[in-house]
This record gives structure tokens, sequence and C-alpha cells, in this order.
């Protein structure tokens, strides 16, 4: 008997929340199985823990999906898991061994994060960080709608900065799965140079670049997304 149709799982990044995949989750329709986790965004190794326990709840094939940190979280959650079949990047990072988010980040020019964001201690130790409210159009997703930008504003989850500084650990994913990339080529957070770099050492099955898009693709140009992952559930099934 061939496999079932994999389920596809997405995690969403820093200063986002699960609901940023709404608009994706829409166009994917009945026609496939799909969940939105809610990314802890604590650290890589406890993150993609708590995402390897929703893939094994699921108990059956999956298709991982990420955005921005949430490429970190898959890559290391993914490694020799042979419930997922695949991986699709979405403004992800994709790491190899010993890569951090912040690295990857200032890898090449570009990126106006950091002048953006604000922080604050947390009493289980450290900084959380997100992105100020006034700035957070601007930067994180410039081609949606002033009224969504606001309310992405306001319901951001932050990130630890631990989890921004924590390095994969192990051989990458994507070195042994196939993987499809989709970004923004006017990604605020992550240069389009980054992503391009990360794309082509992976040798991905698909890339898609998106003129004009922002790093909030998910929302902004979900049509664009679901595309790409319903390529990548076609691939593997």
């Amino acid at each position: 008997m061939p496999d079932p149709q994999p389920t596809i799982v997405l995690v969403h990044g820093a200063f986002a929340e699960s609901a940023s995949w709404n608009g994706v989750l829409e166009r994917l329709g009945a026609a496939y199985d799909s969940v939105a986790v809610a990314n802890p965004l604590r650290s890589v190794a406890g993150d993609a823990a708590y995402v390897r326990d929703v893939v094994r709840g699921i108990g059956g094939p999956v298709v991982l999906v990420g955005h921005s940190y949430g490429g970190m979280v898959i890559t290391q959650a993914a490694a020799g898991d042979t419930s997922v079949r695949a991986l699709v990047y979405v403004n992800a990072f994709a790491p190899d061994s010993g890569e951090s988010a912040l690295m990857l980040s200032a890898k090449f020019p570009g990126s106006t994060l950091a002048d953006t964001l604000v922080q604050y201690p947390v009493s289980t130790g450290g900084n959380e960080v997100a992105i100020g409210q006034d700035q957070y159009h601007a930067q994180f997703c410039a081609d949606s709608s002033d009224d969504v930008a606001a309310l992405m504003a306001r319901t951001q989850r932050p990130i630890t900065e631990q989890g921004l500084g924590d390095k994969l650990t192990g051989d990458p994913a994507w070195r042994s799965l196939p993987s499809w990339f989709v970004f923004g080529d006017a990604d605020k957070n992550i240069p389009a140079e980054a992503h391009r770099f990360m794309a082509e050492r992976a040798n991905p099955r698909g890339q898609r670049e998106v003129v004009g898009g922002s790093h909030a693709m998910a929302v902004a140009r979900p049509s664009e997304v679901a595309e790409t992952i319903i390529e990548a559930v076609r691939g593997v099934s």
C-alpha cells in the first residue's frame, strides 16, 4: 500500500504566531491535511523537540514548513525522523551545522532588523526581543495592509536571544531530504542574497523568488507560498 498523503506541519518564526498561516491554510483547503504549530520560540533544541512531539502525534508522513526562525527549527526537528518526507523554507533560515539565525542574517548586508528590536529581561533568564510596534509594518510586512500589519504587530510573539543565537547541532536535514524554497526579494529581516545562498547549497527541488515579497510572505503572498507547499507534497506523494 502506498503511503498516505503527508500532513503539512507549518512552523512560524519569530515576531509572528500560528495565525500568520491562515491565508496559506485557506488556499490549501480541505484537499490537504495541515496544522499550524505554536512555536515556543525559546531555543532551537527545545523548539525542535516540541515540533517532533507534534509530528509523532500525527503518526504518519509529514512535510515540514518553516518560516524565518522556523527554518532553524524544522532543520533540527527533521534530522533522523523517517516520517518527514520534505522541507519547505518560506523566507526561512536553512542552517548548516554550527550556524545560527544571527550568523546567517548577518552573512550578507541588507538586514535592518536589529535597529527595530526592543528587548526586556524574562524571569527564566536572559532577554526576549520583539519588533517595535511603530516599526513593524515597514520592517516585517511592508506589502500587507495597514490594518493587517497593526494586528500582526500587536499579536507578535517575542523570541529569546538564546533562540536567535543557538547553533544547529548535527547534520542539517536538508542534506538528506528534498527541499523547496520560496522567499521575497524585499525581505528586510533576511537579505535576499542570504536566501539565495542557503537555497543554492541545499540544491532544492524547487525555488521561487517573489518580486517585492516582504519577510511575511505567508500573510501577504499566501498563494505563492501555498503553491510551493503543494509542489512539495506532490513531489513526495
